[in-house]
């Protein structure tokens, strides 16, 4: 039975640790490196002893996952890749994607065990979930916005002025201000500080990830 050499890339000890044991449970998969930046991903798996790499997105050194993985996927094509994360931004799952990730799996609200996640991916298959985990923002759900509302919602949440969204989605202001209007409405929050907060903390929106 061949064993696979698995990197883990998470910046959280606990779940770096939740995987290294997973991985001990199976015969089939041993713990080649644990580390806590996705800076220097790619230089690990240039050694040529990688196979599968676990990948958190957001780090707290500024570094994210899916950029790191992209690189990876070009330089190391071979390599199995598969983004574990547990904020349900719906852009890391469309992202993923484009890049070619080998699978994606959520820390919270898994619906397949990781050890088969991994199996299946190393078999050839790719395993994503049809959407993010819900999430609250205020008294909404995150499903209650359209897909306008929360491009306009990642915007704000980066600090942009109505003006600069208008100009990055190319609407008009006074549509800008509707939409924020409709968002302020729907959570029930007082003020767009406190929205672009919010979204931030639900996980909804990451600033900084594209």
């Amino acid at each position: 039975m061949s064993c696979y050499n698995v990197l883990i890339v998470d910046d959280q000890i606990v779940p770096r640790q939740l995987f290294e044991n997973i991985i001990r449970t199976s015969e089939q998969y041993r713990v080649a490196a644990a580390i806590d930046t996705a800076k220097i991903a790619d230089v690990y798996c240039s050694r040529g002893n990688i196979d599968l790499v676990l990948m958190d997105v957001v780090m707290n050194d500024g570094s994210n996952g899916l950029d790191a993985a992209a690189r990876i996927k070009q330089s190391y094509p071979k390599i199995k890749v598969i983004i574990v994360t547990s904020l349900p931004d719906t852009l890391f799952l469309e992202r993923a994607r484009k890049i070619g990730v080998d699978s994606f799996w959520y820390k919270e609200v898994q619906s397949l065990p990781m050890l088969e996640v991994m199996d299946r991916t190393m078999a050839g298959e790719h395993i994503f979930p049809d959407a993010p985990p819900v999430s609250r923002l205020g008294m909404a759900m995150s499903t209650d916005f359209t897909d306008r509302e929360l491009e306009i919602l990642r915007l704000l949440a980066e600090g942009l002025t109505d003006r600069e969204i208008a100009e990055a989605v190319f609407l008009s202001v006074t549509t800008v201000r509707y939409h924020v209007n409709n968002l302020i409405s729907k959570t029930g929050l007082s003020s767009r500080t406190e929205l672009a907060v919010n979204a931030v903390q639900s996980g909804i929106t990451t600033p900084g990830i594209k």
